[in-house]
């Protein structure tokens, strides 16, 4: 938008370690249908708190490598204080309620299902 004078931005990558474990890569399973749904409601929720935003979200399904891009959050605003805000409840929400399930893989050919959604 035009009169918008912020845009925030976050990226999430595919860290080399979890929990003192090394990691070479994570496979995001996600529920493509309930997850457009989750995220539009998210981005909605957050339109209410801070009117006037507008959002893009997008979450990897697959598999990454250390380095890959899992989810991409865009958040614009008039002032950045909201953008930065609205960017980060986007994210947190993300982490809680969408339907995303992370398997990491360990470099002895390994790997473990980390607890995430549940589906109600």
């Amino acid at each position: 938008s035009d009169h918008h004078g912020a845009i925030d931005i976050f990226v999430g990558v595919v860290r080399n370690h979890h929990q003192g474990q090394i990691v070479t890569g994570i496979t995001y399973d996600v529920h493509i249908l309930l997850a457009k749904g989750v995220l539009a409601t998210i981005c909605q929720e957050a339109e209410k708190k801070w009117q006037g935003t507008n959002y893009y979200v997008a979450h990897y399904h697959g598999y990454l490598p250390v380095g890959g891009i899992s989810v991409l959050i865009a958040v614009s605003a008039p002032h950045r204080a909201d953008s930065f805000d609205a960017c980060r409840y986007v994210i947190e929400e993300i982490k809680k309620r969408a339907p995303v399930w992370k398997r990491e893989h360990y470099p002895d050919g390994s790997s473990t299902w980390l607890p995430g959604h549940s589906l109600h």
